[in-house]
């Protein structure tokens, strides 16, 4: 499959010029009819077939198996969540807090990664630690005495205000060597480049599918090691998530699996592994390529409005404006759709393997 064999194939993309994948990726009409056959088949003939439970188990099997792979890690080390934020606050739910942990962060992470630990600072009275990382540059030093006596260390793998780059495996660690256990967000990362959960080390990473990845929304995933999992309690518990549901003395599933309670839609989870596959049909030499020579192009257009930095991170480019989100509307008036990132007070544009040097001209001509 080329880039322009994958833009065909998504009808958003005749109604405008789309530059907001950071926020939520269309998708191809390979993963909507993937979605759309799964539907019929759990609900047409898998009742007096494999049975609604058995389509429904081995469809999220197959996800896991093919999320592992993907990101190189073992399918019973990977939870299937509804988004990015529900795996980071199933995290934060099953940890064991009291008052005086530590939690450290940056300050450029999403929401889905401050509000689990505000909530636990008005509750439990957990001190939440901020450490700068504009622009991608995290001081060592600053970070490894912010994580010294730190119950979690949590940062973005790829910063989704200005998209530079962490250095994961560094910073977690650091954290480790500290006692700190690491979780990340990766959602920015999946989809982009190629990425190995397991080798940057972290206890845990949390991500989804509704972005980078091309699939529908409600395709998250958590993978946990086996040693943090079994320190971990979750706050709900469902037959899923247990050895034997039917057993006096019931256990916990010894992984990531703890995780998933009970009956879920197979549906998304089908686009998820036709969105991953996509992806990797393509492959990641074609897509890092592509989003380099588009964001290039962008950056030179921006001039000295340019946030993000010069060097190719990632296709999340960020630059300033006088009003934000005035600006952004008045793109999507335009049919040029953007987004304006509060926390910095910028614009941002996503580009990815379906974008054009045409997107790219629009939008500059439009600004």
């Amino acid at each position: 499959m080329t880039p322009e064999e994958l833009r065909a194939e998504m009808p958003a993309l005749d109604r405008g010029v789309y530059l907001n994948t950071g926020a939520g990726g269309p998708s191809p009409r390979r993963v909507v009819e993937a979605t759309e056959a799964a539907l019929e088949y759990h609900e047409f003939e898998a009742p007096t077939g494999a049975g609604t439970y058995g389509a429904l188990f081995e469809a999220l099997d197959e996800t896991r198996d093919a999320v592992a792979d993907h990101v190189g890690v073992a399918p019973e080390s990977v939870a299937l969540t509804q988004s990015t934020t529900d795996g980071i606050g199933r995290i934060a739910a099953g940890m064991d807090w009291e008052p005086g942990d530590a939690v450290v962060r940056t300050d450029q992470e999403h929401s889905a990664g401050i509000l689990p630990w505000e909530r636990l600072r008005e509750r439990h009275g957990v001190e939440v630690r901020v450490v700068e990382a504009a622009g991608g540059r995290v001081d060592r030093d600053e970070w490894k005495a912010a994580v010294d006596g730190a119950k979690l260390a949590v940062f973005s793998s790829l910063c989704w205000t200005d998209g530079c780059r962490l250095p994961v495996a560094e910073l977690t660690d650091i954290a480790r060597d500290a006692g700190a256990r690491v979780l990340v967000d990766a959602v920015q990362s999946v989809g982009q480049r190629p990425v190995d959960f397991g080798a940057w080390g972290a206890d845990a990473v949390a991500a989804a599918g509704h972005k980078w990845l091309l699939a529908p929304t409600g395709t998250g995933f958590l993978r946990v090691t086996d040693e943090f999992a079994r320190e971990l309690e979750p706050a709900q518990v469902g037959y899923m998530g247990v050895e034997d549901p039917e057993a006096d003395d019931w256990d916990l599933k010894p992984d990531a699996r703890r995780f998933e309670v009970g009956s879920v839609s197979p549906v998304p989870y089908a686009g998820l592994r036709e969105g991953i596959a996509t992806v990797e049909e393509l492959g990641f030499e074609t897509v890092t390529d592509r989003i380099e020579r588009l964001t290039d192009r962008l950056k030179d257009g921006l001039g000295d409005r340019l946030v993000s930095p010069e060097r190719s991170e990632s296709g999340l480019v960020a630059f300033a404006a006088d009003d934000p989100i005035a600006t952004a509307e008045r793109l999507d008036e335009q049919g040029i759709r953007v987004r304006d990132i509060p926390p910095t007070g910028t614009v941002r544009v996503s580009v990815h393997v379906f974008n054009t040097a045409d997107d790219i001209d629009a939008l500059l001509d439009a600004l």
